[in-house]
């Protein structure tokens, strides 16, 4: 027998000490040479699946300011190290081509986008919810009676807000007069 035909895994796992082939006679001198991306990273981030309720914990591996991989967080009291598939491809979310990384925005009847600063654009959602606010906004209902309430402005919370969040984004719309408030916090 030829020395490269002993090198074959299925030789090296008939011949060794791993019958079936689950350690080192699976293993080649090519996946010997294989290295973890995640092994020479700048910085691990903890952060938190944004797709659905769960909260899954994910660890955010960056190299030179980019996001090189996510991976679940065996950390986490609530995944345990573990992600669905769409968790599993968040990468994707963050560093994919298709991502938009401007403010764009498309006047009423236009045709064509146009990109705005972040300092225009929170102007014009201040303005919008001014304006909604006195639109709607009544002071008592029909019999009379003090409502002090604003029906043109709502909010509902998305399932990946955190209790906090919530709390705060209850506080600013009860402070606005906004009655229709809801979320779908679950952690």
């Amino acid at each position: 027998m030829t020395n490269a035909f002993l090198g074959w895994p299925v030789v090296r796992q008939l011949r060794g000490i791993d019958p079936l082939g689950r350690g080192k006679a699976a293993r080649s001198r090519k996946t010997d040479q294989i290295a973890a991306r995640t092994l020479d990273v700048d910085r691990v981030t903890r952060s938190v699946c944004p797709y659905c309720a769960v909260g899954c914990g994910q660890r955010v591996f960056v190299k030179d300011e980019k996001i090189i991989q996510i991976e679940g967080d065996p950390d986490s009291p609530i995944s345990r190290g573990r992600l669905c598939p769409k968790g599993s491809a968040s990468k994707s979310l963050v560093t994919g081509p298709g991502r938009l990384d401007k403010i764009r925005y498309r006047r009423p009847y236009g045709t064509e986008w146009e990109e705005l600063d972040l300092e225009t654009a929170m102007d014009m959602i201040a303005d919008r919810v001014v304006a909604a606010r006195e639109a709607s906004w009544q002071d008592t209902d029909d019999q009379g009676r003090p409502v002090r309430r604003a029906m043109g402005i709502a909010s509902l919370g998305g399932a990946t807000l955190d209790n906090e969040e919530n709390y705060l984004i209850k506080k600013l719309f009860t402070a606005l007069g906004a009655i229709q408030i809801e979320n779908q916090a679950r952690i």
